[in-house]
């Protein structure tokens, strides 16, 4: 049978981010600036990785493309919560529900492998250096970057053709400000056992096993440090780190809060500020990090904004940006 005919609810209607009016403009004032930088902030990471040769290593490739799946994942979400803020009424298709879902799920599993594949990179050039050039090759980044998006393409179609396949005949009402598992699946009228089971393999075959790799890989990197006599080399050695294990400690936290306690009502107010925080905030955060902690990227956006001194310069810089933001608009609205 067809999955519409199975269907009858045809629209759901997210509760949003809060009920209060007169929190919602300062909400929508907020997000829209950790908006704006999220996009400036990715789009300038990839542009300085991509036009300095100095930056054409493993570590700044996988960089390169978690700043570009940053800018697509809060895009999946983040556009549509802000309009929310300020509309009367939430509403989605249930086609655009399980397109939102499926490119949020393709996107966040997409994101981990990559957190693993920069995990493995800092492992090989911290505890075999030598090697570091002929195992890192750039035939191997580029498989590493495809199999990230091809294990979250596959998992988000089988969660996606799992969850919209349910039936939906009762409540429309979402009690989130997106299209999650959790409130999706409380909504189905039908048995859902199979799909939950399913889903909890496919979520911690992917969230565990890359934060397996991505503990096991520091553990060797920490003891390999520890190792080190130069207190010199230490300092670098952990530098070079930081920044990633950063970015690694806020997703999998604000993740694992959400997905990985037994269900309850009780924290549904926490369960939106975690969710806000890796749909979000985590993507603004990402290239921020990587850009103050990161000896090399700053030296490099400083040379960059020495050589805007001049006004046409600036000019014709802040255009091309404005120009590309359009075309990407408009690639949206299509």
């Amino acid at each position: 049978m067809d999955i519409i005919n199975k269907t009858k609810v045809t629209v759901f209607v997210f509760s949003g981010l809060t009920d209060n009016g007169d929190l919602a403009p300062f909400l929508f004032i907020f997000f829209l600036q950790v908006y704006i930088v999220t996009i400036v902030g990715n789009i300038g990471m990839m542009t300085v990785v991509h036009n300095t040769s100095k930056l054409h290593t493993p570590m700044y490739f996988f960089l390169s493309y978690l700043s570009l799946v940053d800018l697509l994942y809060s895009s999946v979400i983040t556009p549509k919560m802000l309009s929310d803020l300020i509309s009367m009424r939430k509403t989605i298709s249930f086609d655009g529900c399980a397109l939102q879902f499926f490119l949020f799920a393709t996107l966040a599993c997409t994101e981990v492998f990559l957190l693993s594949n920069m995990s493995y990179d800092r492992y090989v050039a911290i505890c075999h250096p030598l090697h570091y050039v002929s195992i890192m090759t750039k035939k191997k980044c580029r498989y590493l970057v495809v199999l990230a998006f091809s294990v979250g393409f596959l998992q988000s179609s089988l969660e996606t053709g799992c969850i919209f396949s349910l039936q939906f005949c009762g409540s429309n009402l979402i009690d989130h400000f997106y299209c999650d598992m959790p409130p999706l699946l409380k909504l189905s009228c039908s048995d859902t056992f199979s799909c939950d089971m399913g889903i909890i393999f496919f979520t911690l075959s992917c969230g565990m096993g890359t934060l397996i790799t991505i503990l096991i890989s520091y553990t060797y990197i920490i003891s390999s440090i520890l190792r080190m006599k130069s207190a010199e080399g230490r300092k670098k050695a952990f530098s070079t780190c930081s920044s990633h294990l950063l970015c690694v400690t806020i997703f999998y936290v604000s993740v694992f809060f959400t997905y990985l306690r037994s269900p309850s009502n009780v924290f549904e107010k926490q369960d939106k500020i975690a969710a806000v925080f890796y749909t979000v905030v985590s993507p603004m955060l990402n290239p921020l990090i990587y850009s103050l902690r990161n000896q090399e990227v700053k030296r490099v956006i400083t040379l960059t904004m020495h050589n805007f001194t001049n006004v046409d310069i600036i000019v014709s810089f802040v255009r091309e940006r404005f120009m590309l933001l359009s075309i990407m608009f408009n690639l949206r609205k299509t």
